[in-house]
């Protein structure tokens, strides 16, 4: 976990290492475990703490809850709520997962074959009001299956 710190040239690295272990809700004795010792979700702390240990003032969340299952997705995203509290974080966050948005997010970037295609406060979004149809497309196929239109009765 130094390593980071180390690259950067940051001073008092035990203790950094230590607090930001302590941020993320795990103890000092996981700084020395090896990734096969811990849970999917230990392994998103652990490196949420290697980025906070360098003091960022924004993240970028790639698919954070991707690979974790539902009830340690809901850990992993109430860790980030309170850690944009305590570091006074700006979040960017890259996900197919609209349930995900809608909790995190205060405002987002639709994109379709990398360009952003609308832009939209998650207000917007809940209420299924988008101004283009890609974005008004995107939110119906994220309501799930559709019985009209795969000629369901």
């Amino acid at each position: 976990m130094s390593e980071p710190l180390k690259l950067h040239e940051f001073d008092d690295i035990d203790g950094r290492v230590l607090r930001a272990l302590d941020d993320v809700g795990l103890g000092a004795d996981f700084r020395f475990r090896y990734p096969h010792q811990l849970s999917g979700g230990q392994r998103q702390r652990v490196a949420v703490a290697r980025a906070l240990m360098l003091e960022p003032e924004i993240l970028l969340l790639d698919e954070p809850t991707s690979a974790l299952d539902v009830s340690v997705q809901a850990e992993i995203l109430n860790l980030f709520a309170d850690l944009r509290k305590e570091h006074n974080l700006t979040y960017v966050m890259v996900t197919h997962d609209l349930a995900v948005v809608a909790h995190m997010c205060d405002e987002i970037a639709v994109m379709q074959h990398g360009e952003v295609v609308e832009v939209m406060d998650v207000e917007a979004m809940r209420q299924s009001k988008p101004e283009t149809a890609y974005t008004q497309e995107l939110l119906k196929a994220s309501m799930g299956y559709d019985a009209e239109f795969f000629g369901d009765s």
